[in-house]
Formats: structure tokens, sequence, C-alpha cells
């Protein structure tokens, strides 16, 4: 699967950083596609930024969710803005199933990633932001083992997971060709185990299949096949790399017919066989 977008990963398993400057966030004024996993919250001010394609503003006390896969650009600022972030690079997010971690909280998340939060929950977050910060780069060059990473995103979802299971979406203007594809990614999120066929998801949504096709592809410039085969391949990626799962069990569970197939069709957008990935 090829994009225009360039990739764009963390130098380490984990950043944070309490105070974003402009002079950073202009390195993403060129849309680029995330490896990475960012949580990020403005503090003060306000800047848009399109995610995925959808414009947003975002305003003191928004948390923004950056999953891997996101499409990002920094459009600019409106006034003086000051954000705080923790991140974590692929490679930690390959060991973890953010699909199964974020449960049901993952279709709300991809339809509204951006979350506006009480004054004192913003507070929380950023304190955690900064305590983490202060450990990362403390004078004595501490650094943090593997399993403080991960206990550290693990901590980082319940959090999502929490804000998420009690969020309520403000009345926004999106276009309905938006919403087609907002609703498009959740149901594929809710069936992509058992079915990999754009017809399905057409007939799931009420809509032509051309209809379909033609709306992804102006809206985000991408395919059905596209959406389809992200989360597919995530979910593998996922599974390889953190379970004990044989590469069968694992094309079982994906629904696959058997372990060829299943290879076929990771190696044609990974570029590399399930076995060399998860050797890797």
């Amino acid at each position: 699967m090829n994009f225009d977008f360039p990739q764009v990963d963390l130098p380490t398993e984990i950043v944070a950083w309490p105070d974003v400057t402009e002079e950073i966030l202009n390195l993403y004024k060129q849309s680029c596609r995330l490896e990475a996993g960012i949580f990020a919250l403005c503090m003060e001010g306000s800047m848009r930024a399109s995610i995925n394609l959808i414009d947003y503003e975002i305003k003191p006390n928004d948390l923004v969710t950056l999953t891997p896969g996101t499409i990002i650009q920094f459009q600019g600022r409106t006034e003086s803005v000051k954000l705080s972030f923790i991140g974590f690079s692929s490679s930690c997010l390959e060991r973890v199933n953010l699909v199964e971690r974020l449960a049901s909280s993952y279709p709300k998340l991809t339809k509204s990633p951006v979350v506006r939060l009480k004054t004192n929950f913003s507070n929380y977050f950023n304190d955690f932001f900064t305590l983490i910060s202060h450990i990362t780069y403390s004078e004595e060059t501490f650094n943090m083992s593997q399993e403080m990473i991960e206990s550290t995103l693990s901590f980082m979802i319940a959090g999502i997971n929490m804000v998420y299971d009690s969020y309520i979406p403000e009345a926004q203007s999106r276009s309905r060709k938006e919403e087609l594809c907002k609703e498009l990614l959740q149901c594929i999120i809710e069936n992509y185990k058992h079915e990999r066929k754009a017809q399905f998801y057409s007939d799931k949504l009420g809509v032509s299949q051309q209809h379909l096709s033609t709306t992804v592809k102006q809206v985000t410039g991408k395919n059905v096949l596209d959406f389809i085969s992200y989360v597919v391949i995530m979910d593998a990626k996922s599974k390889l790399k953190s379970s004990n799962l044989t590469i069968q069990e694992i094309a079982y569970s994906l629904n696959f017919a058997n372990a060829s197939f299943f290879g076929k069709y990771f190696k044609r957008f990974v570029g590399q066989s399930p076995a060399e990935y998860r050797n890797s």
C-alpha cells in the first residue's frame, strides 16, 4: 500500500514534553502519517490542525489522541499556543493491541480525536505528562525500563478509556461526506475480523458501493480497501509482536482461509512476510 504522506515516528520508545512550542509544531506543517501514538493537551491559546484530512480548531483543555496511521498537519495558530504531550513510538505500540485495549472507546476516538476536558481533568493529564518528562529527561539520565514504559502506556490507555466512556460529542458542522467516512471507519472496526469486502460495508451503511468509494476518495484520498487493510494490518502487527499465537492462528483469528492467504495479504501491505515482520 503506497501513500504519498511521509511516515513520522519518535526517536525513542517514549517521549514526553510539557511545553511544545510553535517551532516544533511547524515540523508538521506538511501532511504526514504518524507511525507513533501521540496524546497532546492544549493548555493555552488555540491552533488549527487537520487530522485524517478533517479540520479542527484546538483550544485550551482539548485532548488530542493520534493513533498510528493518523494523517496530521499543523495549519497554524490563531493565538500563542502551549501544548503538552506524551508519545509512544511504533516499536512500543507494536507490543500493544490498541484496537482491543481501547475497546468500546476506539470508535468514538476515531470519530472524535479531539475532546474537551474539564479543567481539573486537563490538569491531571498535564501533571502526568510533566512527571514523565522529568523522569525521561532527568539529569541522572535515568532510563525507563520496558516494563515502566508499557505501564505508562497502559495508564494512558486507561485514561483515554475513562474520557471516552463518558464523552458526549458536541454538535459539529460536518458535511455528510465527512460523516460517511467516519461511519465507515467505525463500521470497519466493528466488523474487520470477518469482513474485508467493500460491498459489505456499503450495504451496512445503506449506500451504493460506487457512492461510498467516490466519497471516501474525495474526502481522504484513499479508497475503501485502504481503510479496511489499515485496521486488519494494525491488528495483525500487534498479534505478531505481542502474542505467542502461531501465524496460522493469527490468520484464522482474522478470518483468512489459511496462513498462505494471510501471508500474501500481509506482505502486500507491509513489504515483509508475517514471519519476517515478527523476527525484525
